[in-house]
Order: C-alpha cells, then sequence, then structure tokens
C-alpha cells in the first residue's frame, strides 16, 4: 500500500473513532495537516491547519458559551467566562484530544515528527479546533456542536474536577492548619520525544496518590486528580450539589 492510500485508510480510521465522515475528505486531511507538514510539501501557510484551527476556535467559543449559558442560569459573568476559559484552554483540549487519540492521525514534518511534536499539547490542541473547524465547513453547526458536546463538553463534573485538580486540592489542604501539601517527581522513562512522568502527591510527607503524564505538569495533574477522588472530594462536590453539604476534612482521612 502506498503511502497515500495509507493516508487515507488512516483518516477513514479517525472518521470512525469520532464518528463522522466527511462529505468532503480533504477538509479532514487539511485539518490534520501541521505547519512543518505542509512546509515539506511546499504548500506554505495555506497547506496547513492553522486557518481551520483559526475557524474551529471561533466555532467552540460560541457552542461552550451558549452551553454554559444554559447549563448555569443563575451563574455570574465572571464565573461563567473563567469556566468556558478551563474547557477551551490548551490544556483541556489537548487532554480531550488524548481520547480519540488524535495525535496518532497527526500529518507532521519529519523534524517535528522526530521532536514529539505527535504528543506535543499546543499541536494537538490546535488540531482539535482545526477538526471542528473542518466539521462545520463540511456540514453545519450543528454536527460541529454535536462533536464538541461528544468529545470536549462532557463529564462536565469530573472535568471540572481534573483541569482544576491542583488547585482545588491545595485550597482544601490550606483549610487545615500546618497542612503541607508537595509533589514528588518520581520516574522519567522514554526518549526525548516521547518522555513518560510519574509523580506523587504529598501531604505532610504522606503519599495521596500517583499520575503519569506526557510532561511533569500533566503527572503532578493526574496525581491531584487522583488524590480528590481517594479522599472522596469528588463524591462530596457531587452531594453538596444536592444539599450544600460541608467540605471535606483532609485531617480525618489521614
Amino acid at each position: 500500500m502506498d503511502n497515500r492510500n495509507q493516508k487515507r485508510e488512516k483518516l477513514k480510521t479517525l472518521e470512525e473513532r469520532i464518528g463522522y465522515i466527511f462529505r468532503d475528505p480533504s477538509l479532514l486531511e487539511h485539518a490534520m495537516t501541521h505547519s512543518s507538514c505542509a512546509n515539506e510539501l511546499h504548500k506554505g501557510h495555506l497547506g496547513s491547519n492553522e486557518r481551520l484551527e483559526f475557524l474551529g476556535d471561533a466555532v467552540l467559543e460560541l457552542v461552550s458559551s451558549d452551553f454554559f449559558y444554559h447549563r448555569y442560569p443563575e451563574m455570574p459573568e465572571g464565573r461563567l467566562t473563567k469556566l468556558r476559559a478551563s474547557f477551551v484552554c490548551e490544556p483541556a483540549l489537548a487532554y480531550c484530544a488524548e481520547q480519540i487519540p488524535l495525535g496518532d492521525y497527526l500529518l507532521l514534518g519529519k523534524g517535528e515528527e522526530q521532536t514529539g511534536g505527535r504528543f506535543r499539547p499546543s499541536v494537538v490542541s490546535d488540531a482539535m479546533e482545526a477538526l471542528i473547524g473542518a466539521i462545520y465547513l463540511d456540514s453545519s453547526l450543528k454536527e460541529a456542536r454535536s462533536f464538541i458536546h461528544r468529545f470536549i463538553l462532557n463529564d462536565i463534573e469530573g472535568k471540572q474536577y481534573f483541569y482544576d485538580a491542583k488547585t482545588i486540592l491545595q485550597e482544601e489542604v490550606q483549610k487545615q492548619e500546618g497542612a503541607e501539601l508537595s509533589y514528588e517527581l518520581l520516574s522519567e522513562d522514554g526518549p526525548d520525544h516521547r518522555k513518560r512522568f510519574a509523580s506523587a502527591v504529598l501531604l505532610n510527607g504522606k503519599e495521596l496518590a500517583r499520575g503519569t503524564g506526557g510532561s511533569k505538569k500533566q503527572a503532578e495533574q493526574q496525581a491531584a486528580f487522583e488524590a480528590l477522588k481517594g479522599l472522596g472530594l469528588v463524591e462530596t462536590e457531587k452531594q453538596s450539589e444536592k444539599d450544600n453539604g460541608g467540605s471535606l476534612d483532609v485531617s480525618e482521612k489521614h
């Protein structure tokens, strides 16, 4: 099978993963084409996914704004803005892209490939927005909204805790007098272009949980999220939506 057919089959697999079949397959290929690949093929900036990324960013902002506006009718503008930002920022989109996993389908130049671009948050988050733009152009806002709801605006409560895990955990620990939270890098494995990090989060020197990720920051975020789950904070917060219940006492857990 030649490279062109391999590329076509790979993109067909991506269509199956996202549950959307393109009427114009060239739009999907365009959305997956990083500027490094476009440059190697002498296509210039028009051959990359940057313009689709621009369009997809606008569609995502509209859809997410509409979603949170109607989901939280009593929430003030400032909090809505902060909430939306946490779901459409680079780390959040990169996390959502991993669930596809979108990085496996990117068309990269040799240099970008060798330096780990396929797993770089900035690259995959841009591709996520480009994919949204491509779906919008290929069909309608309705289809783009459906994709966004399936892959980005899903599991809202869980993702809020994941995206803000370190902040939430730190705020909870600060309620306990003398409590100190810290993170420890446990390991760093793999080649330079595909590093995997493992970190632990500790409370007063005692390990609460561990996490892994493609960067030290991601590993710490995962560890913090696992700690929140282990401490029961996620469940406590969900219950508080029903009964305005109290906060978690970390000192009682340890």
